[in-house]
């Protein structure tokens, strides 16, 4: 199921911010700043969770900051779980190394809804190839640019400028701001992710 409704009311229900709206994520109207508590809850904090309470908003947080459905997020832990070292940890790797999560490190985007987006509608290159599967797994080396098109040239200047005061560029990835291209330098290392919630919460809750 997608993800819908207004998105500081997810971030409400959360009880954290996601990074859901870009730039307005940094500014007073803020939400969560602003301590407006969870949707339908008429006092600012829920009832004591129970574990599997604790480990379902934990979930929740770390797909919604992604953006993605039920589904696709268990077939991403599903991925992971095959994987040689930690579950938790490779799970937030596959989902760092998606494509839109990657234009949106980058500064491409200002969400990563927005270059789900720029993704889909044909914006972005990968290795000289357009790509405009948002999912694509991209891997070391691989270099991800913008389409040569005035159009999507405007739309990136734009972007990097507001995306300047919210995002650092992880030191995995380089970029260069005047080709406007990048690349994967390595894969991230522990540490290295920082995600809304504890993501051994999330194995803990797919083990049961």
């Amino acid at each position: 199921m997608r993800q819908t409704g207004p998105s500081c009311r997810i971030c409400r229900r959360e009880e954290t911010k996601l990074f859901l709206k870009g730039e307005r994520c940094l500014k007073a109207k803020c939400a969560i700043d602003r301590d407006r508590g969870i949707p339908g809850v008429h006092k600012k904090s829920r009832a004591k969770l129970s574990d599997y309470g604790v480990q379902l908003r934990a979930k929740q947080k770390i797909r919604k900051h992604y953006g993605l459905g039920e589904r696709q997020f268990r077939k991403v832990f599903g991925t992971a779980s095959q994987k040689k070292g930690i579950t938790s940890f490779m799970l937030l790797v596959l989902l760092e190394m998606r494509l839109d999560n990657i234009v949106y490190r980058m500064g491409f985007a200002p969400s990563r809804a927005q270059a789900r987006q720029m993704v889909t509608h044909g914006h972005i290159r990968v290795n000289g190839r357009r790509v405009n599967v948002p999912s694509f797994t991209l891997k070391a080396g691989d270099v991800i640019e913008l389409k040569v098109a005035e159009r999507s040239s405007a739309l990136a200047v734009k972007n990097i400028e507001i995306t300047e005061n919210i995002n650092k560029i992880p030191e995995w990835i380089s970029f260069d701001k005047d080709a406007k291209k990048g690349q994967i330098v390595r894969l991230p290392e522990q540490g290295e992710i920082q995600p809304p919630a504890d993501e051994q919460l999330v194995v803990e809750l797919y083990s049961k």
